[in-house]
């Protein structure tokens, strides 16, 4: 599976998408290994097999084994984050002010450096729309140094890779096809 298979399978409803998709892969406001793994950490957040397996197998090989498992990892750890953060943002309450008890250790060893994962983390909380999760990335990205330019092209990716995932799951006979 490839991308320009998951750009096939689009119907001609999500050609937008489609166009987006293919634009996005070149996106040249982020270097090789923030763009791939931006792609790669959206895709699992979007929770579609078929995306996840297309967009690990076109951008997985401009990763380092390092970078491929921290872009899975922030995939992973914002899965966790975003469902707990967004609770205690929008419960209020004594909550934001308990300790959450979560392991996070890979967030301070990450295997990439930390303006990137936190860039990967930033998309994921966008997908997963988690407020309090992305501003707290976006702040940090910003601090690291990366241009408002790179937070809005990872966000970007993270939209339509979504959208890719949302557009397949309302085709389910494209989806077995493609699955099969």
């Amino acid at each position: 599976m490839s991308l320009e298979n998951l750009k096939t399978a689009l119907p001609d409803y999500a050609k937008d998408i489609r166009l987006n998709l293919g634009s996005l892969a070149t996106e040249p406001a982020l270097s090789d290994e923030q763009r791939s793994g931006t792609f790669v950490a959206s895709a699992i957040a979007s929770r579609n097999p078929v995306v996840t397996e297309a967009i690990i197998a076109e951008f997985g090989p401009h990763l380092s084994p390092e970078a491929l498992t921290a872009a899975k990892a922030a995939a992973a750890i914002m899965a966790m984050n975003n469902v707990y953060y967004r609770f205690t943002h929008l419960v209020g309450g004594d909550y934001p002010n308990m300790p959450a008890k979560l392991r996070m250790n890979v967030m301070a060893r990450p295997g990439v450096d930390k303006a990137t994962f936190e860039l990967w983390s930033l998309a994921v909380s966008a997908i997963n729309g988690c407020g309090m999760c992305m501003e707290s990335h976006e702040r940090a990205v910003r601090q690291h140094g990366l241009t408002a330019e790179q937070v809005q092209a990872a966000v970007r990716i993270a939209a339509v890779v979504h959208a890719v995932a949302a557009t397949l799951d309302a085709e389910p006979s494209t989806f077995q096809r493609m699955a099969a």
